[in-house]
């Protein structure tokens, strides 16, 4: 389905010059919101057992067996354009939450396994090494949702507030040159925001695709990838650079059950499925 298409269709009828659509929709993005209790047909379950290739042993690290995290079935997604997830077969994510958290090491994502698996492979119903690695199975439904970026998100959060609060000669360059573009090039940004939650409002806590840029997030991919391991703010332009190259293949939001995670992929490592590229993002929110 030609979703950009149906955005601006929307847009012009709401009087909104052709120009500034153009401009926003450079910045809007659609996620897969998962989640369980839908009535479609499901794609995919949270926790449970995987089906894995005949043969092959259940991921782990440093013989620590990774819990299974989601599985879904890459043919029964809805389509996204400019998401380059394969057309068919499986996705298996695999995540030890609480090894994963907090930690920077050398090898990011080295308590974590994105396991793809192409239709037509012989499987298995896997047999756990051990019960802590099961969780209880959920299945889930999809629907789409409209994903933009942190700052021109609209919000209560920390960020948002600090960036209204923030006086003019006190931001940087690049800061000052944000807030110039969203006054003077996106002057209908309430109407074109609001227009695209209510074509897309899937208000599902896990996705697949959109944007995991929260400051937590942005943080932590930095710190995991910049050589001397340096934590920069979102508002940073390095931050920004890398946020934008970067999207979730699986994004957990905050449940308030401690740990949550994501897993992040650059756009060039999705498109040449280079799952072992894939690094992980695990937060923790104390009940």
């Amino acid at each position: 389905m030609d979703h950009q298409g149906e955005f601006r269709r929307a847009a012009l009828g709401l009087g909104i010059p052709d120009d500034e659509i153009s401009r926003f929709s450079r910045h809007l993005r659609l996620a897969i919101g998962l989640s369980g209790g839908g009535d479609g047909s499901p794609v995919g379950h949270i926790g449970g057992l995987p089906r894995l290739p005949v043969g092959m042993k259940w991921p782990s690290a440093e013989d620590i067996p990774l819990p299974l995290f989601l599985s879904v079935d890459c043919g029964a997604l809805p389509g996204v354009d400019g998401f380059d997830l394969p057309a068919d077969g499986t996705l298996l994510f695999f995540v030890h939450q609480e090894m994963d958290f907090g930690e920077l090491r050398a090898d990011p994502g080295q308590y974590a396994r994105v396991v793809y698996v192409p239709d037509g492979t012989e499987t298995a119903v896997a047999e756990p090494p051990g019960p802590a690695c099961v969780s209880e199975r959920i299945d889930v439904c999809a629907e789409l949702r409209a994903d933009l970026p942190l700052w021109l998100e609209e919000g209560e959060e920390d960020w948002h507030e600090f960036w209204e609060d923030l006086e003019w000669d006190d931001m940087s360059p690049f800061q000052q040159q944000l807030a110039r573009y969203m006054e003077r090039e996106l002057p209908h940004l309430d109407e074109l925001r609001s227009l695209a939650y209510g074509l897309w409002s899937s208000g599902a806590y896990l996705a697949i695709g959109g944007y995991a840029d929260d400051e937590t997030t942005v943080g932590s991919i930095t710190a995991k990838t910049l050589a001397k391991g340096e934590w920069l703010s979102y508002l940073d332009e390095d931050a920004f650079r890398l946020a934008s190259e970067w999207l979730p293949l699986a994004n957990e939001g905050r449940t308030y059950t401690e740990y949550y995670t994501k897993f992040m992929i650059r756009h060039g490592d999705l498109a040449a499925a280079r799952w072992d590229k894939a690094l992980t993002v695990t937060n923790f929110e104390a009940p």
